[in-house]
């Protein structure tokens, strides 16, 4: 896994130097870190805002009976804001994810070359977008909303935001040894000129659409380029080579992405989590399942498992929850004398065992794209979910060993305390489960209640959070969300494109003749075969958001339920988002846990194997997706 090197908000990066040859003093490089943390401290203002306005809504429909018709409007508009905001705060601190493990095969004395490549690919897409954002404002003046707010108050952000992309991109690109950032640039100036150049003189042979989208994905994934990045390099030269295409269109498909009530839920979730984690809420509880379970054969192991699931049913990002779990659980592993690479492959695993325990943001991507109900598939991913952690429970249990809690703990927390802050935590994630299943509120308006209830109470209750500790995280938590986000805003204009070039036509025909002839059960096995490669690939919910359109209503028509094939494709994604070698989650989690990859796959293996077992049966078998929603009649 890589992120974009050189961070313009890192101290260190206070000089650098431009592809034409001249240096940047110390005062240049410090008025870039201030704007980045300008715009940080603006992204979590934005999230705070959104909360409350989520909040104050849920209150007005639900208690006062007198809903406030334009919260809606208004928090999408400040999720747009957080959206490209985010993005840019996350380049400028070279955190957006990609992989470089096909990069890394080639020759070493290639990389800082290939690495500049990268870097100038991210400045010219965050251009096009910005560009594209200018012509889409002006094309937007004297439009209004459904409620009668001017339409340019949703482009605005793109345009800021894509002009600080810019700036950071740019500034990253210039910020290594002058000969290779000169050189680096004029090559693929050269090759950009080329290849529109040739479109342009001889349009009888020229380079087809969906070659240069292909080439593009390929080209970008090769380099180590953030995915997000990848997916808007894809489609911004899709859309640049075809001149039916108005260029403002781009921008506009990206912007639509993310333009939706429901996505809200993402970062809401991710910021419960986070406020879980940093109020002492999640230390509490897992100290005392190692008090329960510790002295069971394979407790740490069980103990990771049941921490996972309960974390997962707060925060619905895996990362957020591997980082609570694994941030003090491997601790107590190393001073126990367990083997980490073991537990560090048994945690990867869990954040699959997770994918479908609500409010995972995987299932609200999925039920967004493909027109699932979400309060379904939360209630059909349950039962999976309790099935999966069941045979990874029985494993740890063969494998582990005993354990004194004892040594687990620095410090042990009185009883008492202890056992209120773990009851906090519980209602928390009892709130949180009846609410995303009930169907009585939405996800996003369960989100926000959440992160209010872990502000007021989880604060009065251990009190461990400053203001500047909360603002932080609030700062956090947008970055996060502004980084996934933006992933899930470059997907939808790769998706365009797709249905552009009747991808989405092809794919049907393909797969309908396949499954007359094998059944549907194949179609199915052939569909979580297609997602575990691309969510290791993809990095999961763009993996999601390209196949779940084109898959779902192919499997509708076979007379597969709808609720029973998301649940069985986001488990599949998570399988390819935490399996080696490429995975990105499982990079991410040995990160997380200061171990490495290739020490942590032997021993994952067999819990890799457990999974895919239990998957297939759950493929096979409807009824563990469909019986909670059936009873509950869903």
């Amino acid at each position: 896994m890589s992120t974009v090197p050189a961070a313009i908000g890192a101290p260190h990066a206070a000089v650098a130097t431009t592809a034409l040859g001249f240096r940047l003093d110390s005062h240049a490089g410090r008025w870039l870190g201030r704007l980045t943390r300008a715009t940080e401290a603006l992204s979590g203002i934005v999230l705070a805002v959104d909360v409350m306005v989520v909040f104050v809504s849920v209150i007005f429909r639900y208690f006062l009976h007198d809903p406030v018709d334009w919260a809606e409007e208004i928090a999408r508009a400040l999720m747009i804001v957080l959206v490209f905001f985010g993005a840019a705060t996350v380049l400028a601190r070279s955190q957006h994810v990609g992989i470089d493990l096909f990069r890394d095969q080639l020759p070493a004395g290639w990389q800082p070359a290939l690495i500049q490549a990268g870097h100038w690919i991210i400045a010219g897409v965050s251009g096009g977008l910005f560009v594209s954002s200018l012509l889409l404002l002006l094309d937007t003046y004297g439009q209004t909303t459904s409620i009668g707010l001017p339409q340019w108050l949703y482009v605005y952000p793109v345009v800021i935001g894509s002009g600080f992309m810019t700036l950071f991109g740019v500034a990253n690109a210039c910020n290594g040894p002058r000969h290779v950032v000169i050189r680096t640039f004029a090559i693929c100036a050269a090759l950009a000129v080329a290849v529109f150049g040739w479109n342009a003189l001889i349009p009888g042979h020229a380079l087809s659409h969906g070659l240069l989208l292909a080439a593009g994905f390929v080209g970008g994934m090769s380099l180590g380029v953030p995915i997000g990045f990848v997916l808007t390099f894809a489609s911004l030269l899709y859309f640049l080579s075809d001149p039916s295409l108005p260029m403002l269109v781009y921008a506009q498909q990206v912007m639509a992405g993310t333009d939706h009530f429901v996505l809200l839920a993402i970062p809401f979730f991710v910021l419960a989590g986070l406020l879980m984690e940093s109020n002492g809420m999640s230390s509490r509880l897992i100290e005392l399942l190692l008090r329960v379970f510790g002295r069971v054969r394979g407790g740490l192991g069980l103990i990771t498992i049941t921490a996972t699931a309960f974390f997962s049913g707060v925060s619905g990002s895996k990362l957020a929850d591997i980082a609570a779990v694994g941030g003090i659980v491997m601790p107590a592993v190393r001073r126990t004398r367990q083997d980490p690479n073991e537990a560090a492959g048994l945690l990867a695993c869990t954040a699959v065992m997770a994918e479908t325990i609500p409010p995972c943001i995987n299932m609200i991507i999925m039920g967004f794209v493909a027109n699932i109900s979400i309060a379904g598939l939360f209630m059909a991913g349950l039962v999976p979910a309790a099935v999966m952690a069941l045979a990874l429970a029985t494993l740890a249990v063969v494998v582990g060993k005993k354990i004194d809690p004892d040594e687990a703990f620095e410090h042990r927390t009185p009883l008492l305390p202890l056992l209120g802050g773990a009851l906090v935590a519980l209602v928390m994630v009892g709130m949180i489960g009846k609410g995303v299943t009930s169907g009585v509120a939405t996800s996003t308006e369960v989100s926000a209640f959440a992160v209010i209830y872990a502000l007021v109470v989880g604060g009065l209750a251990f009190r461990e959070m400053s203001l500047g500790a909360l603002a932080r995280l609030f700062m956090r938590s947008a970055a996060m969300a502004g980084g996934i986000l933006f992933i899930v805003a470059a997907a939808s204009s790769v998706s365009y494109a797709l249905t552009i070039e009747q991808i989405p036509q092809l794919v049907s025909a393909t797969m309908i003749a396949f499954a007359h002839h094998y059944g549907s059960n194949m179609f199915l096995l052939l569909s979580v075969l297609v997602m575990v490669i691309f969510g290791a690939v993809l990095e999961g919910a763009p993996a999601l958001i390209i196949f779940g359109p084109l898959l779902t209503p192919i499997a509708q028509q076979l007379g597969i339920n709808p609720l029973h094939f998301g649940t069985v494709m986001v488990i599949a994604m998570g399988l390819g988002l935490f399996a080696p070698p490429i995975g990105l989650g499982l990079f991410a989690t040995c990160a997380i846990t200061g171990t490495q990859v290739r020490n942590v796959a032997r021993p994952m293996f067999k819990y890799l194997a457990v999974l895919l077992a239990t998957l297939i049966v759950l493929v096979l078998v409807p009824s563990f997706s469909l019986w909670l929603p059936n009873r509950f009649g869903l």
